[in-house]
């Protein structure tokens, strides 16, 4: 028997992406969907993103951002790399817990910390960022002895994460590391919506499958230039897929 997964996360307030991507998972028509988390932050239509996810009542991993605009927090976790950086984030923190209604924070709120399968007598793990954190990154140039640690703690054969917003996937020891990459907010300079598809058999190798998907990046950009109080920079990390300066 053959088991197929669709995972995707890092949504961000994209609504579009989000809807065109459960648009082409639908197509797929995949065994299971879950997504990774990060409904929020940056994109100027949290409240549609959330509910999209909702409605279809996908179990969801609850990610960084998600904790910070649920529980109305002072910081939502990130890792800056400067002032100007920072400056911006914690803008876009103050904006999303403005404009994110307490009955949505509270499903935020209710978002899992993890999830666990055995599917065809394999075991998957999903977190945001990593098993120690929900806002550690995992990129894929990370110290090969770093990574090893956490694959032999990980407890799973499948280890699947986001945050980090740029999709990869390898074997680090006996754990094969799978980033979903970002669905509304890529920084691997493809400016398309990002997903993956799992596929599990017993006794084989899992796949692993990319796919990306067009969606109305200049309407979703435009929408974070006319939400007052949104930096633009977000709207030309849409448009260039983290690629501008």
């Amino acid at each position: 028997m053959v088991t197929r997964i669709a995972i995707f996360g890092d949504v961000h307030g994209n609504s579009d992406a989000t809807a065109r991507t459960l648009d082409a998972i639908d197509v797929a028509a995949p065994d299971a969907v879950y997504c990774l988390g990060d409904l929020v932050g940056y994109g100027a239509r949290p409240n549609e993103t959330i509910d999209l996810v909702r409605a279809r009542a996908i179990p969801t991993v609850i990610g960084n951002y998600d904790d910070g605009v649920g529980y109305d927090r002072d910081d939502c976790g990130c890792a800056y790399k400067d002032d100007g950086e920072r400056e911006r984030g914690q803008r876009s923190l103050k904006w999303s817990r403005g404009v994110v209604d307490p009955d949505r924070k509270a499903y935020l709120q209710g978002l899992l910390p993890e999830v666990r399968l055995d599917v065809e007598g394999v075991r998957v793990r999903m977190v945001h960022g990593s098993p120690r954190r929900m806002n550690e990154y995992l990129f894929a140039d990370r110290d090969q002895r770093s990574l090893e640690r956490i694959a032999a703690s990980a407890d799973c054969d499948v280890l699947v994460f986001g945050h980090t917003h740029i999709p990869w996937s390898r074997h680090v020891g006996d754990v094969l590391f799978v980033n979903a990459g970002s669905a509304g907010k890529p920084k691997d300079g493809d400016p398309r919506a990002c997903w993956v598809l799992l596929t599990l058999a017993a006794g084989q190798e899992p796949g692993v499958t990319y796919h990306r998907v067009d969606y109305d990046i200049d309407a979703m950009a435009e929408a974070i230039r006319q939400a007052d109080g949104l930096p633009d920079h977000y709207a030309r990390d849409l448009e260039t897929a983290g690629a501008h300066v």
